[in-house]
């Protein structure tokens, strides 16, 4: 019965290291080097595997700033409770909302990325409707609980990992040097591909939203996000370097499905098949671990009183926080319908920019004995505020929608908590 379903009211620790580990991979790799890839070539060219290390080494600042406060504090809303107990409860508010938007936009994107994937496969089939059936399926499997989803994760993350290795030893050996001719790593493009690239590592502390379901948080929620940045990072870098040695920047931009696109240069359609089923596995543990975590950071606020209650109750069989994740996945559903992918991208990178800011300089404020200097959430900060910069050029529509959120957002907290002084 649903009076019932109120009464539970703390989560459960139910996965290990290995589980936190491929939850953040799996949130990670995937609609980055599947999708991403063409949209960040186009602006790179054939450097774009300096775009990546780029983005790698600003996301290594914030992994080090998130391992420092998680340590110190393992909390079900991550950011939200740091920028909420250490900058004020309005800035953990706004890394809270923007977290949701980011994550929102994300699972649009990945599930899009998904039904492009399929239909190079199945091409009759509606791109906007799958994407959208995929977000109400994972929708179900979040609300049968974490452990179902977390082992269907560890599942789809084995599979991508091994199809992406085969991308890499095979098409090393199709690759063309003078794809390479026009390398230039000082251009302007190179700025905006690692912009957009940003968004492909942003996944890497999606565990540490989930923080009060991982069993010994203080040790593995900070190993976990170290461990799946460095596995990442190696994988982006290898299957960037083959893809571009295989077709070239140019012809990786203009495709939806770039890494099929890319194995299609061999001649061997089972390679371009079995490339299209790793970009199938990899956007949706993406998309799984998107509603998830959003619909946990819904959780943490409606605990605190700053999203509505109803969105704390958790289930009292499956223990998910049912009415969170329920919403979450129609609005995804929702979104693929009426926008297209650079938009959702563009809007989500401004969003997790904004939040990633927001965590490092939580961590500068943490006065507890430190595990990592001073200088490296200082260094973190810094470099997000500089690739938030690029959102005006990159996409300024997505700038402004970003900034048109935010301010929804502020507008949301003060009208609730005039509210809630007048009552």
């Amino acid at each position: 019965m649903v009076e019932e379903k109120s009464e539970i009211s703390e989560l459960k620790p139910t996965l290990g290291l290995f589980d936190a580990t491929a939850l953040s991979v799996g949130a990670i790799v995937g609609a980055g080097i599947f999708v991403i890839t063409g949209i960040a070539a186009g602006l790179a060219g054939p450097a774009l595997t300096v775009s990546m290390l780029i983005a790698a080494a600003i996301s290594m600042f914030t992994a080090l700033s998130f391992a420092e406060l998680t340590a110190w504090q393992p909390r079900e809303g991550s950011i939200y409770e740091y920028a909420y107990q250490l900058i004020s409860p309005f800035a953990g508010f706004l890394t809270g909302w923007m977290w949701m938007t980011s994550n929102t936009f994300a699972g649009a994107a990945v599930s899009l990325g998904f039904a492009n994937y399929l239909c190079t496969l199945f091409p009759v089939l509606p791109v906007n409707w799958v994407a959208a059936a995929l977000c109400i399926l994972f929708t179900m499997l979040n609300f049968l609980g974490i452990r179902q989803s977390a082992l269907l994760n560890n599942v789809l993350v084995a599979a991508k990992l091994s199809i992406l290795g085969f991308f890499v030893v095979y098409g090393l050996m199709y690759v063309d040097a003078s794809n390479f001719a026009a390398f230039n790593p000082l251009q302007w493009g190179v700025l905006s591909g690692a912009f957009y690239i940003f968004f492909a590592y942003g996944g890497f502390a999606r565990v540490a939203v989930v923080a009060e379901e991982v069993k010994d948080a203080k040790k593995n929620v900070p190993r976990a996000i170290l461990i799946s940045l460095a596995i990442s990072t190696v994988v982006y870098i290898f299957v960037g370097l083959v893809a571009v040695g295989l077709i070239g920047a140019p012809r990786l931009a203009a495709s939806n499905s770039p890494l099929t696109e890319a194995i299609g240069a061999t001649g061997n359609s089972l390679a371009a098949y079995t490339v299209s089923a790793g970009g199938l596995t990899a956007t949706a543990s993406v998309l799984l671990t998107s509603i998830l975590g959003v619909s946990r950071m819904a959780y943490a606020m409606a605990r605190r009183k700053d999203l509505p209650q109803a969105l704390k109750n958790l289930h009292v069989k499956y223990n998910t926080p049912y009415y969170s994740i329920w919403i979450v996945g129609t609005l995804m559903a929702l979104l693929v319908l009426f926008v297209d992918m650079a938009k959702v991208v563009a809007v989500s990178t401004f969003a997790l920019l904004f939040y990633y800011s927001l965590a490092n300089v939580s961590a500068l404020r943490l006065n507890t004995e430190r595990v990592y200097p001073r200088f490296v959430p200082f260094l973190g900060a810094a470099t997000c505020l500089m690739l938030l910069t690029f959102t005006s050029l990159a996409s300024p529509q997505a700038c402004i929608a970003g900034i048109a959120v935010l301010a929804a957002g502020a507008i949301y907290y003060r009208v609730k908590k005039k509210l809630f002084d007048a009552f």
